[in-house]
């Protein structure tokens, strides 16, 4: 579904989009919790010349959303109704876009299977025995089974991008502050970017331009002036030089993908577009992961801290503060949760925080020179956005150190620890499941983003392509 797709009344789109989520709800296990749509459309702005206007929309369920329950698919949380709207609510609101449901997603955003989620695992549209990608994969679900046009989501280190690969939509990223988190429950405040799922990159724009822009609230919120995404779109690559990050495509083992790949940048090229390959140092891209995981996890023991079972969310009993602490954790979280929580909080214990934390920032501040230095002389990076199409559950590669998919599995996170505009959308289908391909861009340079991905559209003419469920 598109955006120009809702051109019935706002009750009609916004109860059509109900009315297939509630369908779909058996298949994909995508929503946590439906909202009050009656009242919103009560409360609704009436003023069709309004961007989002009638258009209904789902949010992760790690966005707050007053007095709609928010878990972030965490038992924990499961009782949680937050008493207010995080920034990007409040400006999906007035941009007057109606909230239908939460999203799935894996649990406290730490993943990227959509497999640990409270309420359990999210189907892929296209092949419901096969994963949705996460951590935002039930917004990811939902937009590529034509629920909704549009749906949040966040991104720490590809959680956006790898379920758009995997689901067939167009997830985008767009530069660190360029959206507020203010009331965004936090995974890594250094690596957490908030952003959406569309089915075409106009929609992208549409989007963008209502969700960006400064907030007092937030301080890591940019400045930055909010360009007119949707009027300067142009898909014109006269002269534009793309850089094919070469380290990916040879990490992948399935040919039909890189050869896929290799014949959509013969389009490009044909389009007037400057096909440059680069490499960066290969033993900097096997240390992505495992860099990711030190500082996330370190930043999340820090930002879940205050999740104990005593000041608010689900609490077990014990005899003494300690040990309602210790009961509501251990059956809070899962162990995939509570596995993270215990890397990070050895990294951050005083004799290894040098050895750990700190080298683990020293090497991000490498890595990322490296990957902006390619920035520097070119427009964009484009490569796979992933080595398969979506995995079979027991097939997932989530955090393995494998030699095969390290770097194929893995760069998008370098989009995250360099804040950078960061976009996945469909190139091609294979054995009937999508594959995406990703583009990156300069820090605040999300115009050129959707301008290449346009063109790329253009070219795979995906555009608005839904699942059938």
């Amino acid at each position: 579904m598109r955006y120009s797709d809702c051109n019935k009344t706002l009750r009609e789109n916004v109860m059509k989009s109900y009315e297939l989520a509630s369908a779909s709800q058996e298949k994909l296990n995508a929503v946590v919790t439906f909202a009050d749509v009656e009242k919103q459309i009560e409360e609704t702005i009436q003023d069709e010349t309004l961007p989002l206007y009638g258009k209904p929309v789902a949010v992760k369920d790690n966005i707050s959303t007053k007095g709609i329950r928010t878990t972030a698919s965490s038992r924990i949380l499961d009782n949680y109704v937050p008493v207010f709207d995080a920034a990007v609510v409040e400006k999906l609101k007035a941009a007057g876009a109606t909230i239908i449901c939460k999203t799935s997603m894996d649990e406290l955003g730490m993943g990227g299977t959509n497999l640990n989620a409270y309420t359990g695992k999210v189907n892929n549209p296209y092949d419901l025995s096969r994963i949705s990608g996460g951590s935002s994969g039930g917004s990811a679900a939902l937009v590529a089974a034509g629920v909704v046009p549009m749906a949040l989501g966040t991104d720490t280190g590809d959680s956006i991008r790898k379920p758009a690969s995997y689901c067939g939509v167009v997830g985008f990223k767009p530069t660190y502050g360029r959206i507020s988190r203010y009331g965004v429950i936090p995974y890594a405040s250094s690596l957490d970017h908030v952003g959406f799922f569309t089915t075409c990159v106009e929609d992208a724009c549409v989007t963008l331009k209502c969700l960006a822009g400064r907030d007092d609230r937030d301080m890591t919120s940019s400045y930055e002036p909010v360009g007119e995404y949707d009027k300067n779109l142009n898909s014109d690559l006269n002269g534009k030089k793309i850089a094919v990050l070469d380290n990916v495509l040879s990490s992948i083992k399935d040919e039909r993908i890189v050869n896929e790949f290799h014949q959509l940048m013969k389009k490009l090229e044909d389009r007037g577009a400057v096909i440059v390959h680069v490499t960066m140092d290969e033993n900097l891209l096997q240390t992505l992961l495992p860099v990711y995981l030190i500082i996330a996890n370190a930043e999340a023991c820090a930002n879940h801290s205050n999740l104990d079972g005593v000041r608010f969310g689900m609490r077990e009993e014990g005899n003494d503060l300690e040990e309602i602490m210790i009961n509501s954790r251990t059956k809070g979280f899962s162990s995939a949760v509570r596995k993270r929580f215990v890397l990070g909080s050895y990294s951050l214990f005083t004799e290894n925080q040098e050895k750990l934390f700190r080298k683990a920032q020293k090497v991000r501040r490498v890595i990322v020179d490296s990957y902006t230095s390619i920035l520097k002389d070119c427009d964009c990076i484009v490569a796979p956005a992933a080595a398969t199409v979506a995995p079979h559950e027991n097939d997932s590669v989530d955090e393995k150190m494998s030699d095969t998919y390290l770097v194929a599995e893995n760069h998008m996170i370098l989009g995250n620890m360099a804040g950078t505009p960061s976009l996945t959308l469909p190139y091609t289908f294979i054995d009937g499941l999508p594959v995406g391909v990703n583009v990156s861009a300069k820090a605040f340079d999300e115009q050129t983003v959707l301008n290449v991905a346009k063109a790329i559209e253009e070219e795979t003419q995906l555009e608005g392509k839904c699942a059938e469920v």
